[in-house]
């Protein structure tokens, strides 16, 4: 059995042993592990609800796994990292380090969990269930070659004016997502941490107005440090009052555009397996799938 560290603050070395144990994840997957919501708790550390379980075995110069835990709007996530070398061990790490990660959810208080996992195998469901929790919702990542072959007539969109489009932006997304049980519901101070990250630059994220109100965004992002560099289809969002004038479309193939100026080949998008209507406008636009992440789901009692 490993030995496992909880840790509610990670000092430099903690988080330099973190660092080269999800850069080695990456480099073997092709995609970093943890959402963006778990890196940025990961950063900044020591944040309510934050928790990172680091386990190590005698014999090994580095985190044989990683597991953290952060307070989502109205649940807590987890994650479990295991080495790429170590993987044949995820049958033993895994229920261990998911046992001390909802014990710390129930020290605190219990609540919703949701554990998002990289192309589940058989493995992660026998320690998703072991551990109480269900099966989910399912995310298919889609992948397209840029430029588009036979894009959509170009939209007029501008760039996001800090200090001034915030109101605007959150009325759209939260509009639109009114019963997405993540995308839903962001506060500003959410929008301000996500804004404050180094990705982030305004002419990424294109606003399309129209009559002097938001009528629709395509967020994108550029990972620059993959191979090839991706370019993300962040967050689109159309204001239901104009609903049904294929603006999602546009807005997406406006960001695509935006992407490949910028030097991305490759666009990337999520979107739920159960969204049949949104795979098949994606599909449209040259989009194919390329892997899935599937959560699972349960409830925690407090001790």
């Amino acid at each position: 059995m490993p030995h496992i560290d909880v840790r509610r603050t990670l000092g430099a070395d903690d988080l330099a042993e973190v660092d080269a144990l999800l850069s080695d994840v990456e480099r073997a997957d092709g995609l970093r592990p943890l959402s963006d919501h778990m890196w940025i708790d990961l950063r900044e550390g020591g944040r309510e609800g934050f928790a990172g379980l680091l386990a190590r075995e005698p014999g090994h110069g580095h985190l044989v796994a990683y597991s953290q835990l952060s307070r989502g709007n109205e649940s807590w996530l987890v994650d479990v990292v295991v080495h790429p070398h170590h993987r044949y061990d995820m049958a033993a790490l895994g229920p261990d380090l998911m046992d001390v990660a909802l014990g710390v959810v129930s020290e605190e208080g219990g609540g919703r969990v949701h554990w998002w996992v990289f192309e589940p195998t058989p493995v992660h469901e026998t320690i998703a269930r072991g551990a109480g929790l269900r099966p989910g919702r399912t995310a298919q990542q889609m992948r397209t070659a840029l430029p588009l072959v036979d894009p959509p007539p170009s939209i007029d969109t501008a760039s996001f004016r800090p200090g001034n489009d915030e109101e605007e932006w959150l009325r759209v997304n939260n509009d639109a997502f009114a019963d997405h049980p993540e995308q839903g519901d962001w506060t500003r101070d959410l929008l301000e941490t996500r804004l404050a990250q180094p990705w982030f630059a305004p002419e990424h994220l294109l606003m399309h107005w129209h009559d002097g109100q938001l009528a629709g965004f395509c967020w994108t992002k550029l990972h620059r440090d993959t191979n090839p560099v991706l370019g993300e289809i962040y967050i689109v969002a159309v204001d239901p009052a104009h609903a049904g004038r294929g603006l999602g479309r546009s807005l997406t193939a406006a960001g695509l555009a935006h992407l490949h100026r910028e030097g991305a080949p490759v666009g990337m998008l999520y979107v739920d397996a159960s969204n049949a209507r949104a795979q098949s406008m994606y599909r449209s636009l040259g989009f194919a799938p390329h892997h899935l992440q599937q959560a699972f789901v349960g409830d925690v009692r407090q001790r």
